[in-house]
């Protein structure tokens, strides 16, 4: 297949990189021209300067960070793709927006999927990314070999808008865990306990987990270099309490998850991972 990609970020670049690895990589595109052009020369493939430099594609993947982002890229694309084309969105984002892309391409005869990610960077640099796809199950039988560049696993979660609904609830999980992590970990520092044995102690148990085996050492060290941006997790997380309200429930994980990268964000961390949460649950 012949592939486009916009969305050159810390996760998107490295899975253009896979795409091309396969062979599939024609186009890429991202809002800063200048890293499109950079990752274009690396890979010798077409730097996009508009949707029309997309026209060729079999497919399109989006991964960029907003609604408004997504629905200006379908647009345009909506006006250059061949009929029986497909959009592949790896954005996390509303629901509804997922369902309005779909709509909006459906009326040119163009195939969509919501299909957010999750793996964070270490997953897309690993090609080890988990997709949650929303929509027809012959779009997503017919982009798999797109998707089997990067990903480990591929679930079709139900029609369109369902990946996101998928990606909500693994956000609120997400939360919750680096919640009690960082917590825990703020405890372990206060009562003098030795790093070194802490972490593989609990890795060890029933405490153990994803965040605490990637971002535990780090955080400890005060490193944050983002995997995942505060302000990102911010942005997922208002998704999630949305979603959340129009189903009737109050997630008190998520509210404090909420007010803690509201305040992070507020603090100029914006750009660190979301290890920095340790710093609030530090007292600092």
């Amino acid at each position: 297949m012949k592939v486009g990609f916009i969305g050159l970020g810390a996760m998107g670049a490295p899975m253009a990189r896979h795409l091309h690895a396969r062979s599939h990589l024609t186009a890429v595109g991202n809002r800063t021209q200048a890293k499109a052009d950079a990752l274009a020369a690396e890979l010798g493939v077409r730097a996009a300067r508009s949707a029309d430099n997309f026209a060729d594609c079999d497919a399109v993947v989006l991964c960029v960070p907003l609604d408004a982002d997504v629905l200006e890229n379908v647009s345009a694309l909506a006006k250059v793709l061949k009929r029986g084309a497909l959009v592949i969105d790896h954005s996390t984002v509303a629901v509804e927006t997922a369902q309005r892309a779909a709509a909006m391409l459906a009326a040119h005869d163009i195939g969509f999927i919501d299909a957010p990610v999750s793996g964070g960077v270490e997953g897309a640099r690993n090609g080890k990314l988990s997709v949650m796809a929303g929509g027809s199950e012959a779009v997503i039988d017919a982009v798999r070999p797109v998707l089997d560049s990067y990903a480990a696993r591929i679930s079709h979660m139900g029609d369109t808008g369902a990946g996101q609904a998928t990606k909500a609830v693994n956000q609120v999980l997400v939360a919750g865990i680096n919640e009690a992590v960082c917590e825990g970990l703020a405890l372990g520092e206060k009562l003098g306990l030795d790093p070194g044995r802490l972490l593989p102690t609990l890795m060890a148990g029933a405490a153990g987990n994803w965040f605490l085996e990637k971002r535990g050492a780090t955080l400890m060290r005060n490193e944050f270099a983002p995997g995942f941006k505060c302000a990102h997790m911010l942005k997922d997380l208002r998704i999630v309490q949305q979603i959340a309200q129009g189903a009737g429930l109050r997630l008190s994980t998520v509210e404090q998850a909420l007010a803690d990268y509201m305040e992070l964000v507020e603090r100029g961390a914006g750009e660190s991972d979301t290890s920095a949460l340790v710093t609030l649950k530090r007292g600092a």
